[in-house]
């Protein structure tokens, strides 16, 4: 699935939200429900402050009542004081709550990001993927409980103002309230709106992100291409994009503030002159009248600005659905329910009939039939874009083949659960990725269990002595990222060493040495060749004299096994391809085959 194509079609529909959200709500329940709460009596308070201006105005402005003009001021101050911290205990509770909630929602995204298959890192860019596993859990988690929090306070606090104004005249308080619902009405119409402006946002808000980290990954690349401006170009249209796109959601939405402005204006307007008429005529008192306006503006306020409010609520509720929309992507590498513990191999590798495309209708192999025998090398050679590299990659399952098997000791790898067959292969790749931290916790992430006595022993084997020695820190040294303060040679020793402390017992080569210079590439070679004993190992594009050792060579053309044999089998077809790839790299004198 291609990220960037969401459409979080139920975003508004608030009980789908409120079902798939609960499992995560459910830890905290208690301190969410006690935040709420908390929230009545702060929205409430509000009605009893614009209550007391009645007896305040009647009983001490007009009768001279002088007990009640230091009590009601000092109440007043008392509830307010009350508010206050009710607020702040609110607020801390929520936004404890908050940040637990998103928490956990991260976590549970990140769990199900590490489990997601090669095609989903294929399809969708860094930026896209960081955009929608971090950013929108951010906006829903943490945003969601604050808002609801807030529209439940003032919730309560309309229906204490209301009941005010019911208290003080049920005639004015019908025209408020008519007047009220009108100034809702306009906000029905901007959910579409909102949705389709968050929804681009999220796209382009990931396309900025990837500028962002290939201009840092690719930093070398940027200067000695003079791609400054290139880059600066192409970031520069993300921005104004956003611009647009933001602007075009303001122009639809912004003209409600000013309608519900003028909306609140004419119910107050109105009431105010109705009022005037009740007072004047006996029906009401001043104190009536002052305590009815307060309310009226107490409630008013938060509808003045209520299109700014639901444009956030609403996008929170954009960015809630595209989030739980993500746990309802699954990776395309699924095991079965009745999958077998595997340990070790006896009898081999076999690929049987193996067909594969990358993308539908364009095959990338075509029924290739292949046997690796336990302590056999197998090299595959033959022209870029042929299809060994793929080979390598479905062994271990990054992807399925579309038809076909790939089997270990007779046993389809699909039936194989994925951390038992995963732990039996080792795989070392042309560019290896290190991770941030020591040479010693890259080392481990092979092996978590290993020994100082085993780490000893992969530094000797991998020959990452001979540089080690010469680092302050030694095995402690830090790498920093992707490892990039070690050399090509050394990250490839680091990785073999990463693998020799895996042991496992089939080993997958890919173009391991082919990035490296002469000298490199004989270190690491001797380091391989360590690597290799006893195994069952696939070399893709390896060394020249290991693939003459090679039990095996398999010759890949256009995806398919054109020839099979010994290097001097091979050699024996005047008219074969590997001869030819052969003699045309011995001509330069190259030292590998199969580029």
């Amino acid at each position: 699935m291609k990220l960037k194509d969401t459409s979080a079609q139920n975003s508004f529909d608030y009980a789908y939200l409120t079902k798939r959200m609960y499992k995560y709500i459910k830890p905290y329940m208690f301190r969410i429900v006690l935040g709420f709460l908390i929230a009545l009596p702060v929205g409430a308070l509000d009605g009893v402050i614009a209550y007391a201006l009645k007896p305040y105005m009647d009983e001490v402005l007009i009768k001279k009542n002088m007990l009640l003009a230091y009590v009601i001021p000092f109440g007043i101050v008392a509830f307010a004081a009350l508010q206050g911290v009710l607020r702040y205990l609110n607020d801390y509770l929520t936004n404890w709550t908050g940040q637990k909630v998103t928490n956990d929602v991260k976590l549970g995204l990140f769990k199900k990001l590490v489990q997601m298959d090669a095609k989903f890192y294929d399809d969708n860019s860094s930026g896209i993927i960081l955009t929608r596993y971090l950013s929108d859990p951010e906006t829903a988690s943490k945003g969601i409980l604050d808002n609801l929090k807030a529209l439940m306070s003032s919730g309560i606090g309309a229906f204490a103002l209301i009941g005010v104004m019911l208290y003080n005249s049920w005639a004015l308080a019908l025209v408020g309230v008519i007047v009220l619902v009108i100034a809702f009405l306009p906000a029905a119409i901007i959910r579409k709106r909102i949705k389709s402006a968050s929804n681009k946002n999220m796209k382009i808000g990931g396309n900025i992100m990837t500028d962002f980290n290939e201009t840092t990954q690719g930093n070398k690349i940027v200067s000695a291409y003079n791609l400054a401006d290139y880059q600066y170009g192409k970031f520069h249209k993300e921005i104004i994009d956003a611009f647009n796109v933001n602007m075009s959601l303001v122009k639809r939405v912004a003209w409600m503030s000013p309608i519900m402005y003028t909306i609140a204006s004419v119910g107050i307007a109105t009431v105010m002159a109705f009022g005037t008429y009740l007072v004047l005529s006996g029906h009401m008192t001043s104190g009536s009248l002052l305590s009815f306006v307060t309310s009226l503006l107490l409630l008013y306020k938060p509808v003045k600005t209520l299109g700014n409010t639901l444009t956030s609520l609403q996008n929170i509720f954009v960015s809630l659905c595209r989030t739980l929309e993500l746990f309802d992507i699954d990776s395309e590498i699924q095991e079965k329910e009745n999958a077998i513990e595997f340990e070790g191999v006896k009898n081999g590798v076999s690929l049987e009939n193996v067909c594969f495309e990358y993308v539908k209708d364009t095959p990338v192999l075509k029924n290739i039939n292949l046997q690796a025998g336990v302590g056999e090398t197998v090299a595959i050679v033959g022209n870029s874009g042929g299809g060994k590299t793929t080979i390598a990659n479905l062994i271990p399952r990054f992807y399925d083949v579309k038809s076909g098997a790939i089997k270990i000791d007779d046993v389809d790898i699909r039936d194989i659960k994925l951390d038992s067959l995963r732990k039996n292969i080792s795989v070392v790749f042309q560019d290896n990725f290190l991770f941030t931290g020591t040479i010693k916790e890259n080392l481990l992430m092979g092996n978590f269990n290993a020994t100082d006595e085993d780490l000893e022993r992969v530094v000797k084997a991998a020959h990452l002595d001979e540089f080690l020695n010469e680092m302050q820190d030694g095995i402690n040294t830090e790498i920093g990222e992707r490892g990039t303060t070690l050399s090509g040679g050394q990250r490839q020793r680091v990785a073999i060493a990463r693998a020799m402390l895996k042991d496992s017992p089939i080993v997958i080569l890919d173009e391991a040495t082919s990035a490296l210079d002469n000298k490199s590439e004989a270190i690491v070679q001797k380091a391989l060749d360590n690597l290799m004993q006893n195994k069952t190992v696939f070399v893709i594009a390896h060394r020249l004299s290991t693939i003459k050792n090679a039990d095996k060579i398999a010759v890949i053309n256009e995806g398919e096994l054109v020839e099979l044999g010994t290097h001097d089998e091979l050699l024996q077809n005047e008219n074969g391809f590997y001869k030819r790839l052969y003699e045309m790299q011995f001509a330069k004198g190259t030292v590998s085959v199969g580029v």
